[in-house]
């Protein structure tokens, strides 16, 4: 297998692009937070002391979404034309598991090159807002399970992993 961000002689190199059709891309990740079942009711209330924990980590992902070349040497900068970054409550948690938030980021843009890496970080992005606006009454929070969960668009199509 030929590794495309290495040149002949196995230095990094930014792949390119410039050949290939312009296309819509769309690219959606997932992952999830677990915490204290008392964290998320403080989360949910409105109590945690920094603010809106959900809305201040959704504008964080969007954010990354959009700077993601920034962070990834071999990313290329995009026209991101959509982020989208959404929550779901899977357990509130009790005395034998934790409370389990998803976190869904979704990145499109119509271009040579897909948006798989836009939506990862959004995620993770996310992710980690939570745990710095939650992490003075719950430490123990995890970041866990992120990945790409589908890919639409390119050469390669579309590709649903779950």
């Amino acid at each position: 297998m030929t590794l495309s961000h290495l040149d002949q002689k196995g230095r990094a190199k930014m792949v390119d692009v410039s050949a290939k059709d312009d296309t819509e891309r769309v690219a959606i990740a997932k992952g999830e937070v677990t915490m204290r079942a008392e964290t998320l009711a403080l989360i949910n209330a409105g109590m945690i002391a920094k603010g809106d924990v959900f809305s201040v980590a959704r504008v964080a992902g969007i954010m990354a979404a959009k700077r993601t070349h920034e962070l990834i040497p071999m990313c290329h900068p995009l026209l991101i034309t959509d982020v989208q970054v959404d929550f779901e409550v899977l357990s509130k948690g009790n005395d034998k598991e934790p409370a389990r938030v998803e976190i869904t980021g979704m990145a499109k843009n119509v271009g040579k090159t897909g948006v798989e890496m836009e939506a990862l970080v959004a995620v993770s992005t996310a992710a980690l807002t939570i745990y710095d606006m939650a992490k003075a009454v719950d430490r123990a929070m995890r970041i866990q399970n992120v990945r790409l969960v589908e890919k639409r668009g390119g050469k390669s199509g579309d590709v649903v992993m779950e």
